[in-house]
C-alpha cells in the first residue's frame, strides 16, 4: 500500500530510533532494540512446513500464448481462479520477464545496500528528524507510539506514473540504476495489467474492468527491502503481518533465501524461492471489487540469523480518487454485498493507521 502525499508527519518519540537503520545496527552486532521485539509471541501460529509445495504456480504463458490451446487456456485460467480464491496468490512463470533482468535488478538492490551508509543517506526519506518522506531510503514508517518496528531497510519509490516521479530519490549508483529499475517497471506493468484483466474474465466480468476501476491514474511503487541477519530472529519482524491494501503486488523474492510467509487456514505456511518467479498476490481493493471472491491474504517475512536476504515488491494502487465497491455483477441474493462504496484516499489514511496496530483496515470498509 502506498501513500500519493510528499510527506506524513511522524511519532515524535521515534526520531532518535529510527535515526539509525536496520542495517547499522545488524553491522555492529547490536541486540535488536525494545521496539523491535514482537508482543504477539504468546499467541503465534504454527508454521507448517509440510505445506509449502502447495503454494500455487501458474504458467501465464498457457493464458497468452497463440500456441496454447483453448483447453489448455481454460485450465490455467482456472488453476488462477482457484488459487486467488483460497490463497490470494501464486508464484508466475512464463511471465515474460527475462530471467537476466531479474537477476540484474536483484544486483542494484544488493549494489544500492551495499552502499556506504552516508552514500545512502543522500536519498533518505527522514532528513530532518520531523518529516518522514514516503519516498527514498529509509526504514519503518512510524505512526503509532505502540507498533512494533520491522528488521529491515528499504528504497521506495513512485514509477508510475511516469511524469510523477521524484529523480531525487532515484539513486545514481549503481550506474545502472535507473536504466534496469525503468526497464523492470515497463515490463512489470505490462505483466500487472495482463493478470488484472485475466482475473476480471475470470469472474465473468469484462477484461478491463479492474484497470478501469484503478484509473488512468494510477500509481505503482518499487519498494527495494534489505533483510540484514538478525540475533533475535525468533523474537523480531523482518516485516509484520499484513495484507496490502491497493490493487495487486508483484514480488521478486531473493533467488536463495526465504523469509516470506502466508496466513493460511490458521497455519503461517512458507512461500518457497522460485528463482524465475514472480510472486503475484490479491491486495484489499480486488477483494473488495471482487465481492470478496478473490482474498487480500495476510503475509509476513520473518528474519534469520546468519544471511542478508533482498527483494523488490511493485504496488500497484489505485487513483486515489477513486472510488471502489465491489462490482455489480458478483452481487445477487446468493452473493450479498460485502463492502461499502469507499474513496481511495479515504481508506488510504485508515490503512496506514490500522496496519500499524496489526489491524485488518478491509474490516473497515465491510457493509
Amino acid at each position: 500500500m502506498a501513500e500519493t502525499s510528499n510527506t506524513v508527519k511522524e511519532d515524535p518519540s521515534s526520531s532518535s530510533l529510527l535515526a539509525k537503520h536496520v542495517q547499522e545496527l545488524a553491522i555492529n552486532g547490536d541486540e535488536p532494540p525494545q521496539r523491535y521485539i514482537r508482543k504477539d509471541r504468546d499467541r503465534e501460529a504454527p508454521i507448517d512446513p509440510s505445506l509449502s509445495s502447495s503454494v500455487p504456480i501458474i504458467d501465464l504463458h498457457l493464458i497468452s500464448s497463440p500456441n496454447s490451446s483453448t483447453q489448455q487456456k481454460q485450465d490455467e485460467i482456472g488453476k488462477l481462479k482457484s488459487a486467488l480464491t483460497s490463497w490470494g496468490l501464486f508464484q508466475a512463470i512464463g511471465h515474460g520477464i527475462p530471467s537476466s533482468l531479474l537477476d540484474e535488478l536483484r544486483g542494484m538492490a544488493k549494489g544500492f545496500f551495499d552502499l556506504p551508509v552516508e552514500e545512502k543517506k543522500k536519498y533518505a526519506m527522514n532528513k530532518d528528524g520531523t518529516q518522514h518522506y514516503l519516498e527514498g531510503y529509509g526504514n519503518d514508517l512510524v505512526v503509532s507510539e505502540d507498533q512494533t518496528l520491522e528488521w529491515s531497510d528499504r528504497l521506495y519509490l513512485l514509477i508510475k506514473p511516469k511524469d510523477e516521479r521524484k529523480l531525487n530519490f532515484w539513486p545514481e549508483n549503481p550506474s545502472r540504476f535507473r536504466e534496469v529499475l525503468n526497464e523492470y517497471s515497463l515490463k512489470s506493468n505490462l505483466l500487472a495489467e495482463f493478470v488484472l484483466n485475466v482475473m476480471a474474465e475470470s469472474l465473468g466480468l469484462e477484461g478491463d474492468y479492474f484497470l478501469k476501476q484503478t484509473g488512468e491514474r494510477g500509481t505503482a511503487f518499487a519498494r527495494f527491502n534489505y533483510y540484514p541477519p538478525c540475533s533475535r530472529p525468533d523474537h523480531v519482524y523482518g516485516i509484520k503481518p499484513h495484507a496490502d491494501g491497493g490493487a495487486i503486488t508483484l514480488v521478486l523474492q531473493d533467488k536463495e533465501v526465504e523469509g516470506l510467509q502466508v496466513f493460511k487456514d490458521g497455519k503461517w505456511i512458507k512461500v518457497p524461492v522460485l528463482p524465475d518467479a514472480i510472486l503475484i498476490n490479491v491486495a484489499d481493493q480486488i477483494e473488495i471489487m471482487s465481492n470478496g471472491v478473490y482474498k487480500s491474504p495476510v503475509h509476513r517475512v520473518i528474519t534469520n540469523l546468519e544471511k542478508e536476504r533482498f527483494s523488490v515488491a511493485v504496488f500497484y494502487v489505485p487513483d486515489w480518487e477513486k472510488e471502489i465497491e465491489p462490482a455489480a455483477k458478483l452481487i445477487s441474493e446468493s452473493t450479498p454485498r460485502l463492502f461499502r462504496k469507499i474513496k481511495m484516499k479515504e481508506y488510504g489514511d485508515v490503512y496506514f493507521q490500522k496496519t500499524s496496530r496489526g489491524i485488518r483496515a478491509i474490516d473497515w470498509a465491510r457493509a
